[in-house]
């Protein structure tokens, strides 16, 4: 299973979203880091609109998907950047 379907089984296990986006970013940074996790897959984005984020901020937003994620950080995942809002809220994607 790729380090990008493992991603968006957890998220949508864990977080129920309306909306969920997970974009493999690994080739914009070609040979910037060691693959670690032996697919290629260094460098994700997840987009993701759920209602468990109601009333978190901003960094705690992050902090639950980083928690989630953190055994694919553990295994090399090199960089996960985060795009997590609450229904309703403005996103620009």
């Amino acid at each position: 299973m790729s380090v990008k379907t493992r991603i968006e089984a957890v998220l949508q296990e864990n977080l129920l979203p309306e909306r969920l986006v997970v974009i493999d970013e690994s080739h914009q940074h070609a040979g910037h880091q060691p693959d670690m996790t032996g697919t290629g897959e260094t460098h994700m984005r997840v987009r993701v609109v759920s209602e468990k984020f109601s009333g978190m901020s901003r960094l705690d937003r992050h902090r639950t998907v980083n928690a989630l994620l953190k055994p694919e950080l553990d295994a090399g995942l090199h960089a996960l950047a985060v795009e997590a809002s609450a229904p309703g809220e403005q996103t620009r994607w």
